[in-house]
């Protein structure tokens, strides 16, 4: 339990008790039930939404300034807590939940058996695993969510909850599933990198066999996508929510959900609307509830519906859904239809909005960005995002600030529109244009990070803003599963020119985002197309970015030689000096974490004399700082100072020949260098002076993942020199850094600050 829903308890029921009302009264004047009510005030359940806590303030019947004190304890328990992209962290379930107490009674049994040691189901040795399975709108997920909440106190080892996406075209592997579970276990990369691919399985056994965790699986696809995230030990809870009763897994208990009884549904549907709508016309609401067929997808859509349009009453929307031939349609239970409600607001839309709708169903990733959405209409910028917003309002699409996401159930429903409303070629050629302009804009952006490139043509025109590279960084961010999905429809289809240029776009970018855990797959994917194109100068520049990537994203420095090696000979046939030089380099670098220092001078050796000879003054700044770095790896301290002070006067001398952000990462790398050999030195004020240098450079570019390292180091230093608060500091700054970080360095502040705690 937060302390954040202990504050908006307490205040809750002290402002209950001195209006002397009673639970039941205030669910009376509120129309918030009283489990509910109840629940909020034992701290049970998160902090509730807007619209629940101006419920609660009129029915307490409170002034002003007690309304806003109620609101901004709501609003502190709704932080959101940092967790990989696809899972949640402390998940929480629906304010307004109601009913299947006979499903959560079963649920409650199945937590404390699988949260005893030694049980009748001996759930010590094996995890606790019940299916939740039904027609399409029945409320599986939210079910899941709200026992996830009232058995929280029994799994001190978290809650997590997965959404499998098991209704996309193209669903995430296990093995991304299983990827994104394992960072969420705070599985540092390392362990990661050691385990590979084949050895993810097993440490993802071992992560969740000691701890007591509840774990969601949500909208899971088949057995063979759900499989392999079973826990095989330990005494845990499982719960899985699918259209399928994924009969084939074993040891399972099994959970059908149907429809709610009339009494929840009647509630359920009061509760949206508010109260005095519901009395105005019982027999209406009651009709409602019916047509709808006591689904709480459905319910909710009309309730959402009737709440935006004031007007409205609720015999009015009872009469159309009495219209039988849509209803029936809607309503009928099967992956392939949808509730009346979905029905309703189709028909509802403009037709811009309509074609808009039905074509987000082609968008891979589960959220999109008005200018992505543009691309799949024509439209421009500014009429999209009132087409959006016009599909938010009809309660069709979910709104997160800049980014708009279609519920699985109603991208099916999208999807059957789209193929039975447009031929088969005009959904390919949105798609295509989507494809192509994500691609496009890729190369774009990315090329703010590319020596000789930078800010786009002074006369480009685009939907998305890339003036400066902090804005390209943020764009090649969110639309990361996009531009990827694209660029693999990109090899699929044999344009390879297409992909190698993508890929050469990004390399430097590559840098300011290490742990997005995909650019291996970029730059071999490239490596193939190169070859395609029979093109071994292309094929070496891209062998060569695989090696980088090998080496720094998944620690893998024997892999990386591979690549190096194949690169250096298609340079060789290529008679390309510079990529050869490129090659020696990484070979240098996986060398020297090998602890291969012979090795690693003589490839460091040869890059240094063939990039002087190609004139690529990039690359002779990568082997000096290279040189300095083996010297450093030696325990030659007062060798490594020297030799990187000579990079910072090159660079001085350089000037701008030398491209910003290549210039940036160089001097993170030498300041953080200088750092640590006068650490080892016991030179404390010099150590802490270069590292506040790197880590102010971090924060003015933006990388966090260097960032993150910078301040660990930071505050080693700062230790060493008895300075712990200055050290704490630059520990808890680290722990804010969020998901673009080094996730083994935030692991190590927090065991750090936990270390200094304990002192």
């Amino acid at each position: 339990m937060s302390s954040d829903q202990v504050v908006f308890g307490a205040l809750l029921r002290r402002l209950r008790l001195s209006k002397s009302l009673t639970l039941e009264s205030l669910a009376e004047a509120s129309g918030v039930s009283v489990r509910g009510i109840g629940d909020l005030e034992r701290g049970r359940r998160s902090a509730p939404q807007r619209r629940t806590v101006a419920a609660l303030a009129g029915g307490l019947g409170l002034d002003r300034a007690q309304r806003e004190e109620l609101l901004a304890a709501a609003r502190t328990g709704r932080t959101p807590a940092y967790s990989p992209v696809g899972v949640r962290v402390r998940p929480s379930g629906i304010d307004d939940f109601v009913g299947r107490d006979q499903e959560l009674a079963r649920l409650s049994e199945f937590g404390a058996h699988a949260a005893s040691p030694g049980g009748p189901d001996d759930t010590a040795g094996h995890p606790v695993v019940v299916a939740l399975y039904g027609p399409p709108g029945t409320g599986k997920t939210t079910l899941a969510l709200h026992a996830a909440e009232r058995l929280a106190e029994r799994f001190p080892g978290g809650r997590l909850v997965v959404d499998l996406r098991g209704m996309d075209e193209e669903p995430p592997t296990s093995e991304e599933l299983m990827l994104g579970l394992l960072k969420a276990l705070a599985v540092p990369d390392r362990d990661l990198a050691k385990a590979g691919a084949h050895g993810r399985a097993e440490l993802y056994r071992h992560a969740l066999a000691g701890r007591r965790c509840l774990l969601v699986l949500d909208n899971a696809r088949d057995e063979a996508q759900v499989r392999p995230l079973l826990p095989g030990t330990g005494p845990g809870l499982v719960l899985i929510t699918s259209r399928r009763m994924l009969t084939g897994l074993e040891n399972v208990h099994r959970m059908p959900l149907a429809q709610l009884t009339e009494q929840e549904a009647t509630v359920f549907l009061t509760s949206l609307v508010g109260t005095e709508r519901a009395a105005a016309d019982p027999k209406a609401l009651a009709d409602v509830v019916r047509r709808c067929g006591h689904l709480p997808l459905a319910l909710r859509v009309a309730g959402n519906w009737l709440s935006t349009r004031t007007g409205w009453t609720v015999r009015h929307l009872a009469d159309r859904l009495a219209e039988e031939e849509r209803r029936l349609d809607a309503l009928a239970a099967g992956d392939l239809t949808v509730t009346a409600a979905f029905d309703l607001s189709y028909r509802q839309l403009t037709s811009g909005a309509a074609r808009l709708f039905r074509r987000l169903a082609l968008v891979p990733g589960p959220d999109v960005s008005a200018a992505c959405a543009a691309q799949l209409t024509g439209q421009d910028l500014f009429d999209t995002e009132d087409t959006l917003e016009e599909l938010v309002e009809a309660g069709l699409l979910g709104t997160d600030r800049t980014r708009y996401r279609l519920h699985d159930l109603l991208r099916l429903y999208a999807r059957a529109r789209l193929s039975a409303e447009e031929p088969a070629a005009e959904s390919g050629r949105a798609r295509r244009a989507m494809y192509g302009w994500l691609l496009e804009t890729a190369v774009v952006a990315g090329r703010w990070y590319e020596p000789e490139h930078g800010a786009p043509p002074a006369g480009r025109r685009g939907m998305v803003d890339l003036s400066d590279a902090g804005l390209a960084r943020a764009w090649l961010q969110a639309e990361g599963t996009h531009w990827l999905a694209a660029l693999r429809a990109a090899a699929a289809a044999g344009e390879h020119a297409t992909v190698v240029e993508v890929a050469e776009s990004l390399h430097w970018f590559s840098d300011q985002w290490i742990f997005w855990g995909h650019w291996p797959e970029v730059f071999a994917t490239a490596v193939l197309s190169a070859r395609a194109l029979n093109d071994p100068l292309v094929e070496a520049t891209q062998l060569n970015y695989h090696a980088w990537a090998l080496l720094i994203c998944e620690d893998r420095p024997r892999d990386s030689l591979d690549r190096s090696a194949r690169a250096l000979g298609a340079a060789e046939r290529a008679g390309d000096p510079g990529q050869q030089a490129w090659a020696h380099n990484y070979a240098a670098w996986a060398h020297r974490l090998l602890d291969e220092p012979a090795e690693a001078l003589d490839h460091n050796e040869r890059a240094a004399r063939l990039f002087e000879a190609a004139g690529d003054l990039h690359g002779s700044l990568q082997s000096m700082h290279s040189r300095a770095l083996i010297l450093e790896t030696q325990g030659r301290s007062v060798a490594a100072i020297a030799a990187y002070e000579d990079v910072l006067a090159w660079l001085e001398k350089a000037g701008d020949r030398i491209e910003p952000h290549a210039a940036d990462m160089t001097r993170v790398g030498v300041h953080g260098g200088l750092g640590l050999n006068h650490r080892r030195l016991e030179r404390w004020d010099e150590a802490v002076a270069h590292w506040r240098t790197a880590v102010g450079i971090c924060r003015a570019t933006g990388n966090t993942a260097m960032e993150s390292r910078q301040l660990t180091e930071l505050s080693e230093a700062l230790l060493g020199a008895g300075r712990t608060a200055e050290a704490r500091e630059a520990l808890e700054r680290c722990l804010t850094l969020g998901p673009d970080a080094d996730p083994r360095r935030v692991e190590h502040a927090r065991d750090r600050l936990a270390r200094l705690d304990a002192q």
